[in-house]
Protein backbone atom coordinates (compact mmCIF):
# COMPACT_ATOMS: atom_id res chain seq x y z
CA UNK A 1 0.00 0.00 0.00
CA UNK A 2 1.76 3.12 -1.05
CA UNK A 3 1.84 6.61 -2.39
CA UNK A 4 4.44 8.60 -4.25
CA UNK A 5 5.46 12.23 -4.40
CA UNK A 6 7.63 13.33 -7.31
CA UNK A 7 9.97 15.93 -8.79
CA UNK A 8 10.61 19.60 -9.46
CA UNK A 9 13.10 21.98 -11.06
CA UNK A 10 14.59 24.65 -8.76
CA UNK A 11 13.73 28.22 -9.68
CA UNK A 12 16.33 30.52 -11.12
CA UNK A 13 18.85 31.52 -8.50
CA UNK A 14 18.04 28.67 -6.12
CA UNK A 15 20.01 25.96 -7.82
CA UNK A 16 23.28 25.57 -9.63
CA UNK A 17 23.93 27.43 -12.82
CA UNK A 18 22.69 24.54 -14.94
CA UNK A 19 19.40 24.25 -13.08
CA UNK A 20 19.40 20.80 -11.48
CA UNK A 21 16.10 19.00 -11.09
CA UNK A 22 14.94 18.50 -7.51
CA UNK A 23 12.53 15.91 -6.29
CA UNK A 24 10.70 14.58 -3.32
CA UNK A 25 9.02 11.21 -3.32
CA UNK A 26 6.92 10.18 -0.36
CA UNK A 27 6.73 6.41 -0.35
CA UNK A 28 4.05 5.52 2.10
CA UNK A 29 4.12 2.02 3.50
CA UNK A 30 1.67 0.01 5.49
CA UNK A 31 1.91 -2.22 8.53
CA UNK A 32 4.07 -5.19 7.48
CA UNK A 33 2.23 -8.42 6.82
CA UNK A 34 2.65 -11.25 9.28
CA UNK A 35 5.27 -13.85 8.37
CA UNK A 36 3.85 -16.62 6.21
CA UNK A 37 3.96 -20.30 7.14
CA UNK A 38 6.86 -21.36 4.96
CA UNK A 39 7.31 -24.83 6.46
CA UNK A 40 10.97 -24.11 7.32
CA UNK A 41 11.11 -23.44 11.08
CA UNK A 42 14.84 -24.17 11.12
CA UNK A 43 15.39 -21.25 8.75
CA UNK A 44 13.47 -18.87 11.00
CA UNK A 45 15.44 -20.15 13.99
CA UNK A 46 18.70 -19.38 12.15
CA UNK A 47 17.42 -15.88 11.31
CA UNK A 48 16.44 -15.31 14.95
CA UNK A 49 19.95 -16.27 16.08
CA UNK A 50 21.45 -14.01 13.43
CA UNK A 51 19.32 -11.09 14.64
CA UNK A 52 20.29 -11.70 18.26
CA UNK A 53 23.95 -11.65 17.24
CA UNK A 54 23.47 -8.23 15.59
CA UNK A 55 21.79 -6.86 18.72
CA UNK A 56 24.62 -8.18 20.88
CA UNK A 57 27.32 -7.17 18.36
CA UNK A 58 28.44 -10.81 18.41
CA UNK A 59 30.62 -11.33 15.33
CA UNK A 60 31.02 -15.08 15.78
CA UNK A 61 27.29 -15.59 16.25
CA UNK A 62 26.52 -13.40 13.22
CA UNK A 63 28.94 -15.24 10.94
CA UNK A 64 27.55 -18.57 12.11
CA UNK A 65 24.54 -17.79 9.91
CA UNK A 66 26.77 -17.49 6.81
CA UNK A 67 27.82 -20.39 4.59
CA UNK A 68 31.53 -20.96 5.38
CA UNK A 69 32.20 -21.92 1.76
CA UNK A 70 30.75 -18.63 0.43
CA UNK A 71 34.01 -16.87 1.21
CA UNK A 72 33.32 -13.64 -0.67
CA UNK A 73 29.90 -13.21 0.90
CA UNK A 74 31.29 -14.12 4.31
CA UNK A 75 33.96 -11.42 4.06
CA UNK A 76 31.33 -8.91 3.00
CA UNK A 77 29.08 -9.81 5.94
CA UNK A 78 31.98 -9.45 8.34
CA UNK A 79 32.40 -5.89 7.08
CA UNK A 80 28.66 -5.21 7.42
CA UNK A 81 28.68 -6.01 11.11
CA UNK A 82 31.66 -3.71 11.56
CA UNK A 83 29.87 -0.97 9.62
CA UNK A 84 27.02 -1.15 12.14
CA UNK A 85 29.30 -0.30 15.06
CA UNK A 86 28.26 3.35 15.33
CA UNK A 87 24.57 2.84 14.48
CA UNK A 88 22.31 3.25 17.57
CA UNK A 89 20.12 0.17 17.14
CA UNK A 90 17.39 -0.56 19.64
CA UNK A 91 15.79 -3.44 17.74
CA UNK A 92 16.72 -5.83 14.92
CA UNK A 93 14.92 -8.94 13.73
CA UNK A 94 14.13 -10.96 10.60
CA UNK A 95 10.97 -12.65 9.37
CA UNK A 96 10.98 -15.37 6.71
CA UNK A 97 8.17 -14.36 4.37
CA UNK A 98 8.42 -16.98 1.64
CA UNK A 99 10.64 -19.46 -0.14
CA UNK A 100 10.90 -19.96 -3.89
CA UNK A 101 11.04 -16.17 -4.16
CA UNK A 102 13.28 -16.11 -7.25
CA UNK A 103 14.94 -18.55 -9.68
CA UNK A 104 18.16 -19.93 -8.27
CA UNK A 105 21.22 -19.94 -10.55
CA UNK A 106 22.35 -23.27 -11.96
CA UNK A 107 25.22 -25.07 -10.32
CA UNK A 108 26.07 -26.21 -6.84
CA UNK A 109 25.02 -29.27 -4.92
CA UNK A 110 22.74 -29.90 -1.99
CA UNK A 111 19.44 -28.27 -1.07
CA UNK A 112 19.03 -24.53 -1.55
CA UNK A 113 16.23 -22.06 -0.91
CA UNK A 114 15.44 -18.71 -2.53
CA UNK A 115 14.12 -16.81 0.47
CA UNK A 116 12.27 -13.53 0.78
CA UNK A 117 13.08 -12.08 4.21
CA UNK A 118 11.93 -8.95 5.97
CA UNK A 119 14.49 -7.08 8.08
CA UNK A 120 12.96 -4.83 10.74
CA UNK A 121 14.98 -2.43 12.88
CA UNK A 122 14.68 0.75 14.92
CA UNK A 123 17.09 3.59 15.57
CA UNK A 124 17.19 4.54 19.22
CA UNK A 125 15.60 7.88 19.99
CA UNK A 126 14.04 8.26 16.52
CA UNK A 127 11.97 5.27 15.44
CA UNK A 128 8.90 4.56 17.53
CA UNK A 129 8.07 1.58 15.31
CA UNK A 130 10.27 -0.73 13.23
CA UNK A 131 11.48 0.26 9.78
CA UNK A 132 11.12 -2.67 7.38
CA UNK A 133 13.12 -3.65 4.31
CA UNK A 134 12.91 -6.72 2.09
CA UNK A 135 15.94 -8.91 1.37
CA UNK A 136 16.28 -11.78 -1.09
CA UNK A 137 18.67 -14.41 0.26
CA UNK A 138 20.01 -17.69 -1.07
CA UNK A 139 20.07 -20.28 1.70
CA UNK A 140 22.23 -23.37 1.60
CA UNK A 141 21.79 -26.47 3.76
CA UNK A 142 25.15 -27.69 4.95
CA UNK A 143 25.86 -30.17 7.77
CA UNK A 144 22.18 -30.23 8.66
CA UNK A 145 21.96 -26.46 9.11
CA UNK A 146 20.64 -23.66 6.91
CA UNK A 147 23.04 -20.80 6.24
CA UNK A 148 23.04 -17.77 3.94
CA UNK A 149 25.29 -18.00 0.91
CA UNK A 150 24.31 -14.91 -1.15
CA UNK A 151 22.11 -11.83 -1.21
CA UNK A 152 22.50 -11.06 -4.93
CA UNK A 153 21.15 -14.15 -6.76
CA UNK A 154 17.69 -12.59 -7.06
CA UNK A 155 18.95 -9.57 -8.99
CA UNK A 156 18.79 -11.39 -12.34
CA UNK A 157 15.02 -11.70 -11.80
CA UNK A 158 14.64 -8.10 -10.62
CA UNK A 159 14.57 -9.06 -6.93
CA UNK A 160 17.05 -6.50 -5.69
CA UNK A 161 15.66 -5.91 -2.23
CA UNK A 162 16.60 -2.81 -0.29
CA UNK A 163 20.18 -2.15 0.75
CA UNK A 164 21.04 -0.16 3.84
CA UNK A 165 23.90 2.27 4.39
CA UNK A 166 25.82 -0.31 6.40
CA UNK A 167 25.64 -2.69 3.45
CA UNK A 168 27.51 -0.07 1.41
CA UNK A 169 30.38 0.74 3.74
CA UNK A 170 31.34 2.19 7.14
CA UNK A 171 28.72 4.52 8.62
CA UNK A 172 29.44 7.83 10.32
CA UNK A 173 26.77 9.53 12.46
CA UNK A 174 26.36 13.25 13.07
CA UNK A 175 23.78 14.30 15.64
CA UNK A 176 22.26 17.74 15.49
CA UNK A 177 19.70 19.36 17.73
CA UNK A 178 16.84 18.08 15.57
CA UNK A 179 18.68 15.82 13.13
CA UNK A 180 20.44 12.51 12.83
CA UNK A 181 22.58 12.28 9.69
CA UNK A 182 24.07 8.99 8.54
CA UNK A 183 26.65 8.78 5.78
CA UNK A 184 30.06 7.55 4.74
CA UNK A 185 32.87 7.45 7.24
CA UNK A 186 35.04 9.92 5.32
CA UNK A 187 32.42 12.62 4.80
CA UNK A 188 32.32 14.44 8.13
CA UNK A 189 32.12 17.98 6.69
CA UNK A 190 29.21 17.14 4.38
CA UNK A 191 27.29 15.38 7.13
CA UNK A 192 27.78 18.26 9.58
CA UNK A 193 26.55 20.70 6.94
CA UNK A 194 23.41 18.61 6.36
CA UNK A 195 22.78 18.44 10.10
CA UNK A 196 23.15 22.21 10.46
CA UNK A 197 20.74 22.84 7.58
CA UNK A 198 18.12 20.44 8.91
CA UNK A 199 18.47 21.95 12.38
CA UNK A 200 17.64 25.32 10.80
CA UNK A 201 14.78 23.85 8.76
CA UNK A 202 12.93 22.28 11.69
CA UNK A 203 12.09 25.55 13.53
CA UNK A 204 11.26 27.20 10.19
CA UNK A 205 8.76 24.43 9.47
CA UNK A 206 7.38 24.54 13.01
CA UNK A 207 6.77 28.28 12.68
CA UNK A 208 4.50 27.62 9.70
CA UNK A 209 3.05 24.20 10.51
CA UNK A 210 1.35 24.52 13.89
CA UNK A 211 0.62 21.36 15.77
CA UNK A 212 2.46 18.34 17.12
CA UNK A 213 5.11 16.51 15.17
CA UNK A 214 8.34 14.80 16.18
CA UNK A 215 10.63 17.73 15.20
CA UNK A 216 13.25 15.10 14.40
CA UNK A 217 14.59 14.33 10.94
CA UNK A 218 16.76 11.41 9.87
CA UNK A 219 18.94 12.08 6.82
CA UNK A 220 20.79 9.38 4.90
CA UNK A 221 23.64 10.64 2.73
CA UNK A 222 24.99 7.94 0.40
CA UNK A 223 28.12 8.81 -1.54
CA UNK A 224 26.80 7.98 -5.04
CA UNK A 225 23.46 8.14 -6.85
CA UNK A 226 23.76 4.40 -7.44
CA UNK A 227 23.82 3.83 -3.71
CA UNK A 228 20.90 6.19 -3.31
CA UNK A 229 18.92 3.93 -5.67
CA UNK A 230 19.91 0.90 -3.57
CA UNK A 231 18.55 2.57 -0.43
CA UNK A 232 15.25 3.06 -2.25
CA UNK A 233 15.07 -0.54 -3.45
CA UNK A 234 15.72 0.35 -7.08
CA UNK A 235 18.40 -0.98 -9.35
CA UNK A 236 18.12 1.96 -11.76
CA UNK A 237 20.16 4.96 -10.58
CA UNK A 238 19.37 6.78 -13.84
CA UNK A 239 15.84 7.28 -12.53
CA UNK A 240 17.23 9.60 -9.83
CA UNK A 241 19.59 11.64 -12.00
CA UNK A 242 19.19 15.28 -11.01
CA UNK A 243 16.92 14.47 -8.05
CA UNK A 244 18.33 16.19 -5.01
CA UNK A 245 16.47 14.30 -2.29
CA UNK A 246 13.80 11.67 -1.71
CA UNK A 247 11.79 11.32 1.48
CA UNK A 248 10.38 7.95 2.45
CA UNK A 249 7.78 7.48 5.13
CA UNK A 250 4.34 6.22 6.06
CA UNK A 251 1.80 8.86 5.10
CA UNK A 252 -1.49 9.10 6.94
CA UNK A 253 -0.01 7.12 9.82
CA UNK A 254 -0.01 7.77 13.54
CA UNK A 255 2.85 9.45 15.35
CA UNK A 256 4.02 5.95 16.33
CA UNK A 257 5.00 5.12 12.74
CA UNK A 258 8.70 4.78 11.90
CA UNK A 259 10.58 8.02 11.43
CA UNK A 260 10.82 9.29 7.86
CA UNK A 261 14.14 9.12 6.01
CA UNK A 262 15.38 11.96 3.83
CA UNK A 263 17.78 10.39 1.34
CA UNK A 264 20.11 12.84 -0.38
CA UNK A 265 21.49 12.45 -3.90
CA UNK A 266 25.10 13.67 -3.57
CA UNK A 267 25.43 14.62 -7.24
CA UNK A 268 22.32 16.77 -7.64
CA UNK A 269 22.45 18.23 -4.14
CA UNK A 270 26.05 19.36 -4.52
CA UNK A 271 25.13 21.31 -7.67
CA UNK A 272 22.75 23.54 -5.70
CA UNK A 273 23.77 26.85 -4.24
CA UNK A 274 23.09 27.86 -0.64
CA UNK A 275 19.48 28.93 -1.31
CA UNK A 276 18.75 25.78 -3.26
CA UNK A 277 19.99 23.56 -0.43
CA UNK A 278 17.95 25.49 2.10
CA UNK A 279 14.83 25.15 -0.03
CA UNK A 280 15.34 21.42 -0.58
CA UNK A 281 15.83 20.52 3.08
CA UNK A 282 13.03 22.78 4.32
CA UNK A 283 10.74 21.28 1.68
CA UNK A 284 11.67 17.75 2.76
CA UNK A 285 11.27 18.62 6.44
CA UNK A 286 7.78 19.93 5.73
CA UNK A 287 6.81 16.53 4.38
CA UNK A 288 8.11 14.92 7.56
CA UNK A 289 6.02 17.33 9.65
CA UNK A 290 2.81 16.87 7.64
CA UNK A 291 3.06 13.12 7.13
CA UNK A 292 0.39 12.12 9.68
CA UNK A 293 -2.32 14.27 8.02
CA UNK A 294 -1.33 13.59 4.41
CA UNK A 295 -3.62 10.90 2.94
CA UNK A 296 -4.74 9.46 -0.38
CA UNK A 297 -7.15 12.39 -0.66
CA UNK A 298 -4.37 14.99 -0.56
CA UNK A 299 -3.54 16.01 -4.14
CA UNK A 300 0.10 16.46 -5.02
CA UNK A 301 -0.39 20.11 -5.95
CA UNK A 302 -1.40 20.70 -2.33
CA UNK A 303 1.23 18.57 -0.57
CA UNK A 304 4.08 19.73 -2.81
CA UNK A 305 2.76 23.27 -2.95
CA UNK A 306 2.59 23.53 0.82
CA UNK A 307 6.13 22.15 1.15
CA UNK A 308 7.41 24.80 -1.27
CA UNK A 309 5.33 27.51 0.41
CA UNK A 310 6.97 26.69 3.75
CA UNK A 311 10.40 26.51 2.09
CA UNK A 312 10.01 29.99 0.54
CA UNK A 313 8.12 31.51 3.46
CA UNK A 314 10.03 34.52 4.73
CA UNK A 315 12.50 34.60 1.82
CA UNK A 316 10.71 37.52 0.07
CA UNK A 317 11.37 35.96 -3.31
CA UNK A 318 9.30 37.42 -6.12
CA UNK A 319 6.88 35.02 -7.74
CA UNK A 320 8.37 35.52 -11.20
CA UNK A 321 11.82 34.53 -9.90
CA UNK A 322 10.58 31.46 -8.04
CA UNK A 323 8.30 30.33 -10.89
CA UNK A 324 10.29 30.87 -14.11
CA UNK A 325 8.52 28.24 -16.23
CA UNK A 326 5.03 29.55 -15.50
CA UNK A 327 6.33 33.08 -15.99
CA UNK A 328 7.43 32.16 -19.50
CA UNK A 329 4.10 30.50 -20.17
CA UNK A 330 2.21 33.61 -19.09
CA UNK A 331 4.50 35.85 -21.15
CA UNK A 332 3.83 33.78 -24.28
CA UNK A 333 0.07 33.80 -23.78
CA UNK A 334 -0.20 30.21 -22.57
CA UNK A 335 -1.08 30.44 -18.85
CA UNK A 336 -2.30 27.27 -17.08
CA UNK A 337 -5.99 26.45 -17.41
CA UNK A 338 -6.24 23.89 -14.59
CA UNK A 339 -4.59 23.01 -11.33
CA UNK A 340 -1.70 20.51 -11.67
CA UNK A 341 -2.72 16.86 -11.70
CA UNK A 342 -0.82 14.12 -9.90
CA UNK A 343 0.40 12.87 -13.28
CA UNK A 344 2.08 16.24 -13.88
CA UNK A 345 4.49 15.39 -11.05
CA UNK A 346 5.80 12.19 -12.66
CA UNK A 347 9.58 11.87 -12.91
CA UNK A 348 9.36 11.36 -16.68
CA UNK A 349 6.74 14.00 -17.38
CA UNK A 350 9.39 16.31 -18.78
CA UNK A 351 11.29 19.09 -17.03
CA UNK A 352 8.96 21.90 -18.16
CA UNK A 353 5.76 20.10 -17.17
CA UNK A 354 7.29 19.09 -13.87
CA UNK A 355 8.47 22.60 -13.06
CA UNK A 356 5.08 24.08 -13.96
CA UNK A 357 3.37 21.56 -11.68
CA UNK A 358 5.52 22.52 -8.70
CA UNK A 359 5.24 26.23 -9.43
CA UNK A 360 1.48 25.97 -9.88
CA UNK A 361 1.06 24.13 -6.59
CA UNK A 362 3.24 26.64 -4.80
CA UNK A 363 1.26 29.58 -6.21
CA UNK A 364 -2.03 27.93 -5.23
CA UNK A 365 -0.87 27.62 -1.61
CA UNK A 366 0.60 31.13 -1.73
CA UNK A 367 -2.76 32.45 -2.95
CA UNK A 368 -4.60 30.77 -0.08
CA UNK A 369 -2.17 32.28 2.42
CA UNK A 370 -2.53 35.74 0.79
CA UNK A 371 -6.34 35.71 0.44
CA UNK A 372 -7.51 33.66 3.41
CA UNK A 373 -4.49 33.71 5.72
CA UNK A 374 -1.85 31.19 6.76
CA UNK A 375 -4.08 29.61 9.40
CA UNK A 376 -6.70 28.87 6.77
CA UNK A 377 -4.07 27.30 4.50
CA UNK A 378 -3.07 24.90 7.28
CA UNK A 379 -6.70 24.20 8.17
CA UNK A 380 -7.50 23.48 4.52
CA UNK A 381 -4.56 21.09 4.24
CA UNK A 382 -5.80 19.17 7.26
CA UNK A 383 -9.37 19.18 5.96
CA UNK A 384 -8.28 17.87 2.57
CA UNK A 385 -6.50 14.95 4.23
CA UNK A 386 -9.50 14.12 6.39
CA UNK A 387 -11.77 13.61 3.39
CA UNK A 388 -10.15 10.36 2.32
CA UNK A 389 -8.70 7.10 3.55
CA UNK A 390 -5.06 6.81 4.64
CA UNK A 391 -2.56 7.00 1.82
CA UNK A 392 -1.99 3.69 0.15
CA UNK A 393 -5.53 2.42 0.70
CA UNK A 394 -5.73 1.43 -2.95
CA UNK A 395 -3.95 -1.77 -1.99
CA UNK A 396 -0.74 -1.90 -4.05
CA UNK A 397 2.34 -3.16 -2.16
CA UNK A 398 5.14 -0.77 -1.34
CA UNK A 399 7.67 -2.75 -3.37
CA UNK A 400 5.64 -2.38 -6.55
CA UNK A 401 5.18 1.33 -6.09
CA UNK A 402 8.87 2.05 -5.72
CA UNK A 403 9.18 1.41 -9.43
CA UNK A 404 7.27 4.63 -9.98
CA UNK A 405 10.25 6.58 -8.71
CA UNK A 406 12.19 5.48 -11.76
CA UNK A 407 9.69 6.45 -14.39
CA UNK A 408 6.04 5.80 -13.59
CA UNK A 409 3.63 8.61 -12.71
CA UNK A 410 3.90 9.91 -9.20
CA UNK A 411 0.50 8.71 -8.04
CA UNK A 412 1.73 5.28 -7.03
CA UNK A 413 -0.93 3.14 -5.42
CA UNK A 414 -3.42 5.89 -4.73
CA UNK A 415 -7.02 5.58 -5.82
CA UNK A 416 -6.58 8.70 -7.93
CA UNK A 417 -4.01 6.94 -10.09
CA UNK A 418 -6.78 5.72 -12.38
CA UNK A 419 -9.54 7.70 -13.99
CA UNK A 420 -12.24 6.08 -11.88
CA UNK A 421 -11.00 7.76 -8.71
CA UNK A 422 -10.72 11.31 -10.06
CA UNK A 423 -14.36 12.52 -9.92
CA UNK A 424 -14.90 11.37 -6.34
CA UNK A 425 -11.62 12.94 -5.33
CA UNK A 426 -12.58 16.23 -6.98
CA UNK A 427 -15.87 16.16 -5.09
CA UNK A 428 -14.01 15.70 -1.80
CA UNK A 429 -11.67 18.57 -2.62
CA UNK A 430 -14.67 20.72 -3.50
CA UNK A 431 -16.21 20.01 -0.08
CA UNK A 432 -12.93 20.70 1.71
CA UNK A 433 -12.58 24.05 -0.08
CA UNK A 434 -16.16 25.08 0.66
CA UNK A 435 -15.71 24.12 4.32
CA UNK A 436 -12.48 26.05 4.89
CA UNK A 437 -12.32 28.68 2.12
CA UNK A 438 -15.96 29.30 1.30
CA UNK A 439 -15.51 28.64 -2.44
CA UNK A 440 -15.83 25.50 -4.53
CA UNK A 441 -13.16 23.91 -6.69
CA UNK A 442 -14.32 25.59 -9.91
CA UNK A 443 -14.27 29.06 -8.36
CA UNK A 444 -10.96 28.38 -6.64
CA UNK A 445 -9.44 27.35 -9.96
CA UNK A 446 -10.75 30.51 -11.61
CA UNK A 447 -9.22 32.65 -8.87
CA UNK A 448 -5.94 30.72 -9.07
CA UNK A 449 -5.69 31.27 -12.84
CA UNK A 450 -6.19 35.02 -12.32
CA UNK A 451 -3.68 35.02 -9.44
CA UNK A 452 -1.03 33.26 -11.53
CA UNK A 453 -1.38 35.77 -14.36
CA UNK A 454 -1.40 38.69 -11.98
CA UNK A 455 1.68 37.58 -10.06
CA UNK A 456 3.72 36.57 -13.11
CA UNK A 457 3.03 39.44 -15.54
Amino acid sequence: MSDQRAARRPPSGAGAAGGAVLALALLAGCTPAAPSDTGFPDVQKMLDQRAQAVRKRDAAGFLASVDPQATGYRDQQKRVLGNLAAVPLTDWHYDLLSTGAFPLPNGGTGERLAAKVRLSYRLKGYDTAPVSAVQYLTLKERDGRWRISSDTDGEAAGKTGTRQLWDQGPVRLVRGRHSLVLGGAGEAARLHDLADRVDAAVPAVSAAWKGPWSRKVIVEAPDTVGRMAQLLGSGEPSGYAGIAAVTTGEAGASAKAPADRVIVNPDAYEELNDMGRKVVLTHETTHVATRTVTTAATPLWLSEGLADWVAYRGTKRKAAVAAPELSRAVATGAPPVRLPTDEDFGFTSGADRLAKAYEGGWLACRMIADKWGEAKLIAFYREAGRTGAPAGSAGAPMEAQRAAATGAPATGGRAAANGKGQPARADRMDRAMRTQLGVGLAEFTRQWRAYVKGQLR
